[in-house]
């Protein structure tokens, strides 16, 4: 009897598991007016979840204000009015639509599950149980703890502590630094249409498949490990 490998399906957090949008460019706009900064368009900001917050912030500023004291000043005024906002119980971050299926779906398949994504632990962690999702996934993959997005850390660390090896692994995501981070960590990668980047990126950026609804994922899952042996 041949064992069957354990399989690992790794989230994105900011626009693959919750969208998060509406506070995050609320609280840059708040960070960038307390710093007097020019304000940035809701494009702009959205283009750059996903990264580390510093990264995000030197990219949002001007050239000629990315001196790193501007960046950081930013990222604690950031970090400030997110937690003030995130108290405020009009402000939400929503699992997107089957989002919580497809993770007990997933789970009862006997799929490992882990995230890795740009936010804080902290705020991962808050996010999660707000959901009541904190106990679901086995690794947690933080920009605090980890190189960020392109860099494989984060990947690399979840496939380690789940003991799964590149080829059983997927990260599922909607930006095109997901879909890179995949490919610098040799593994497969799913690119979810209702996120913060379009499809067509997602594809030009390498994605194995799109998924237009969250109940695509298990079957995607499924063929992409079926093409992998």
């Amino acid at each position: 009897m041949v064992d069957t490998p354990l399989r690992l399906a790794v989230f994105d957090c900011d626009g693959t598991l919750v969208d998060s949008q509406h506070i995050i460019i609320e609280a840059m706009g708040q960070a960038l007016d307390s710093c007097r900064l020019p304000a940035a368009s809701d494009d702009s900001i959205k283009r750059v979840v996903g990264l580390s917050l510093e990264e995000a912030v030197a990219q949002i500023l001007p050239l000629e204000q990315r001196e790193p004291e501007t960046v950081l000043a930013v990222c604690d005024a950031y970090k400030t009015a997110f937690q003030i906002l995130r108290k405020d119980p009009l402000q939400t971050e929503p699992l997107f639509a089957g989002c919580r299926e497809v993770i007990e779906t997933l789970s009862a398949q006997g799929f490992l599950l882990a995230v890795a994504t740009g936010k804080s632990q902290k705020g991962l962690l808050n996010t999660l149980q707000r959901h009541g999702l904190q106990d679901a996934f086995m690794s947690l993959q933080t920009a605090d703890l980890c190189m960020g997005k392109p860099h494989p850390e984060m990947l690399q660390k979840a496939m380690a502590d789940c003991g799964v090896l590149e080829a059983h692994c997927v990260m599922i995501g909607d930006t095109s630094y997901d879909i890179h981070m995949a490919q610098n960590a040799h593994v497969a990668s799913i690119g979810v249409s209702w996120g913060y980047h379009p499809a067509e990126e997602l594809e030009a950026a390498g994605a194995n498949v799109i998924a237009e609804d969250y109940h695509d994922i298990p079957k995607l899952m499924t063929h992409l490990m079926e093409i992998s042996v």
